[in-house]
C-alpha cells in the first residue's frame, strides 16, 4: 500500500487541499528541475542541439509508459487540451449530417472545437445529459451514450472521468460500440491520466489528450497526447521545423523537407523542447510511474471511504463506487443543506475544494490524509 507522500510537496500545514482537479501542487523535485533549467539559458552556449531533441524523446517515452502504449512515436507534446483536440478534429473528415457525440457539461476545450467543425460542414452535435435521477445514475448515463451511437456517428469525444463529479465512462464498451459503426473514440484524459490507470492496449482509443498541470503533476502550459495510426497520416494544425523529418540536422534545415517525423511526431507543438517545462513534466511523470496510478487510486480510496459513507448517511449523493473514481468525486447536497452556508464553513476551516455545476468537487491525492477528510465532513 502506498503511504502518504506529503513530504514531497510544499503544502502549508494549516491548509486542507482537496482540489487537485483544479491544479496539482508541484512536487519539490519538479520545482528544482525547473529552477535548474531556468539558469541554463543564462549561458546559452551550453544549450546544445541535443537539448532540442533528447529531452522531448524522453518525455514522450515516459508518457507512453504511463498509458501502456507500445510505441512512444504515437505520442506528441502539446501546450493545451484545445491544441491537442484541434489536431484531432481537423483530421476526422466530418461531413454533412455526421454526428459527434459529446457529454453534457464536459470541459469546454472538448466542446468548442467540435462545435466549430460541425458548424463548418453541417454535422450535428449530440450531447448526452446525465440522468435526472440519482438512482443508478452512472449506469444509466453510460447506457445513454451507448444507445446514442449509430451509423451516423463519426466521433465520440468524452472524458474517462467527468471533470465535474468523477463519473466514470466505460471506455472499453464504448470503444466496442464505436468500432461497430466505424467511428473514432477521442478521450480527454486531463482529469484522470496519472491518477487513474489508463491503457491504450485495453481501450484502443484513436486519441488521448491530457493537460499536464493536474493529475500529471506537471507545470502549467504543457501537456501530452496520444494519436493512433488512424490519425497519424493527417495534417497538423501548425507546421514547425522540428516536426519535419531530419530536423535534428541543423545544417540541413534550409533544404525544406516535405515529410514529417514518424507517426504522431507531426502533431507536437512548436518549441516543444521547451528547456524548462519539458524536463519538469518528465520528472513529474517519473514520480507517477514510481507510485503507479492504481496505487494512487487505492490510497485515495483508503483515506476517503469512511468520509464518503458518512456523507451518504447525511443524505448527500456521491456516485456509486462502481461508476466513479476515487481521486475525484462530486458531492450533491440534499435539499435541507444550504450550499452558501457550507461554502463559508469550508472557507473558514481552510478546506479547499471546487464547485462545478451542482457538485462540490473533491479531489484528493497522495499528499492528503484521513484527517483531511474528517475536517471536510465536520463542516457538513
Amino acid at each position: 500500500m502506498l503511504q502518504n507522500q506529503s513530504h514531497l510537496f510544499n503544502l502549508p500545514k494549516d491548509i486542507t487541499y482537496l482540489n487537485g482537479a483544479y491544479m496539482s501542487p508541484q512536487l519539490k523535485s519538479v520545482s528544482e528541475v525547473g529552477v535548474d533549467m531556468v539558469h541554463l539559458k543564462e549561458q546559452p552556449f551550453n544549450v546544445t542541439s541535443e537539448h532540442f531533441f533528447d529531452a522531448r524523446t524522453t518525455l514522450r517515452k515516459r508518457f507512453a509508459e504511463l498509458i501502456s502504449a507500445d510505441n512512444y512515436e504515437h505520442t506528441a507534446i502539446i501546450p493545451s487540451v484545445s491544441y491537442g483536440m484541434a489536431n484531432v478534429a481537423q483530421n476526422c473528415n466530418l461531413k454533412r449530417d455526421d454526428e459527434v457525440i459529446l457529454i453534457n457539461e464536459q470541459f469546454p476545450s472538448n466542446v468548442y472545437v467540435w462545435q466549430h467543425e460541425a458548424k463548418k460542414v453541417g454535422a450535428k452535435i449530440v450531447s448526452i445529459k446525465a440522468p435526472d435521477t440519482f438512482i443508478n445514475r452512472g449506469k444509466l448515463w453510460n447506457d445513454s451514450i451507448l444507445k446514442s451511437i449509430t451509423k451516423k456517428t463519426k466521433v465520440v469525444s468524452l472524458a474517462h472521468s467527468h471533470w465535474a463529479d468523477g463519473t466514470l465512462f466505460n471506455l472499453k464498451t464504448i470503444r466496442e460500440a464505436t468500432h461497430s459503426v466505424g467511428a473514432k473514440l477521442v478521450v480527454d484524459g486531463t482529469q484522470s491520466v496519472g491518477a487513474l490507470p489508463f491503457s491504450i492496449k485495453e481501450f484502443n482509443v484513436d486519441a488521448l489528450i491530457c493537460g499536464g498541470y493536474k493529475w500529471l503533476l506537471g507545470p502549467y502550459g504543457l501537456g501530452m497526447a496520444y494519436y493512433a495510426d488512424s490519425l497519424c497520416n493527417g495534417n497538423p494544425i501548425e507546421h514547425n521545423w522540428m516536426n519535419r523529418l531530419g530536423s535534428e540536422d541543423f545544417t540541413n534545415l534550409v533544404n525544406y523537407q516535405e515529410h514529417f517525423q514518424p507517426k504522431a511526431g507531426r502533431f507536437s507543438v512548436g518549441e516543444s523542447s521547451n528547456f524548462i517545462l519539458t524536463p519538469m513534466l518528465t520528472t513529474a511523470l517519473e514520480q507517477l510511474l514510481s507510485w503507479k496510478p492504481q496505487h494512487i487510486q487505492d490510497y485515495c480510496n483508503s483515506i476517503s471511504s469512511e468520509a464518503v459513507n458518512t456523507l451518504r448517511s447525511k443524505g448527500c449523493f456521491i456516485e456509486d463506487d462502481a461508476y466513479r473514481s476515487h481521486h475525484l468525486f462530486g458531492i450533491y447536497l440534499p435539499k435541507h443543506m444550504d450550499l452558501n452556508v457550507l461554502k463559508k464553513r469550508l472557507e473558514d476551516a481552510k478546506v479547499i475544494v471546487s464547485y462545478r455545476g451542482n457538485a462540490i468537487r473533491v479531489s484528493p491525492h497522495v499528499y492528503n490524509t484521513t484527517e483531511d477528510f474528517e475536517r471536510l465532513v465536520a463542516q457538513f
